[in-house]
């Protein structure tokens, strides 16, 4: 597989591109992750993606360019990343005994081509005690994650009831899927 450019910070999405085996090199272009009213959930996550992959593309406009970006839905109110410690313990609290939905929007480009595609995951948390949250609050300061948890850490180990989808979307990367979207441009 050719080497492609990954426009993201997460260490997640790294992880599992490094996983998948796919060669890569990071590269970040600062983009203004705000949308037009009237989008759907799952145009959002595209949109923001899309912005991003654009903004990389113009200074390798000969590379594939894979970005995406993951939000979190719990009663069609998308949840973004908690300010500080007050707000991720609100976030977790309205989480907590309840379902939510974890999409991500991926877009990939290579010169005029683009496939961009969004992937939702449902998650239900059991009950989580005030405790628990603050717990895992404190020593995992979920400030850099949609949904203020990150589903490989404490949280996702004891409080996750049940995953329906690919599991690695709410890690913030649908890798397999990602994986034959790259094999296509090969």
């Amino acid at each position: 597989m050719k080497k492609i450019i990954l426009g993201s910070r997460s260490p997640r999405r790294k992880q599992l591109l490094e996983w998948a085996e796919v060669p890569f090199e990071i590269v970040v272009k600062e983009t203004d992750e705000t949308y037009p009213p009237g989008l759907t959930v799952e145009e959002v996550a595209i949109y923001i993606a899309k912005q991003k992959a654009v903004a990389v593309a113009e200074s390798f406009p000969d590379s594939i360019v894979l970005t995406a970006d993951t939000i979190v839905v719990l009663n069609d109110r998308i949840i973004g990343k908690p300010k500080n410690r007050e707000e991720a313990i609100s976030i977790l609290s309205a989480l907590s005994g309840n379902q939510h939905t974890v999409i991500t929007g991926v877009c990939i480009m290579q010169k005029q081509k683009e496939i961009c595609f969004a992937d939702a995951t449902d998650v239900i948390f059991y009950q989580l005690s005030l405790e628990q949250i603050e717990f895992y609050v404190d020593k995992y300061k979920p400030f850099d994650k949609a949904g203020a948890y990150a589903i490989q850490e404490w949280i996702g180990v004891v409080g996750i009831k049940s995953v329906n989808g690919d599991f690695y979307n709410v890690m913030g990367l649908p890798v397999s899927r990602v994986v034959r979207e790259l094999e296509k441009l090969q």
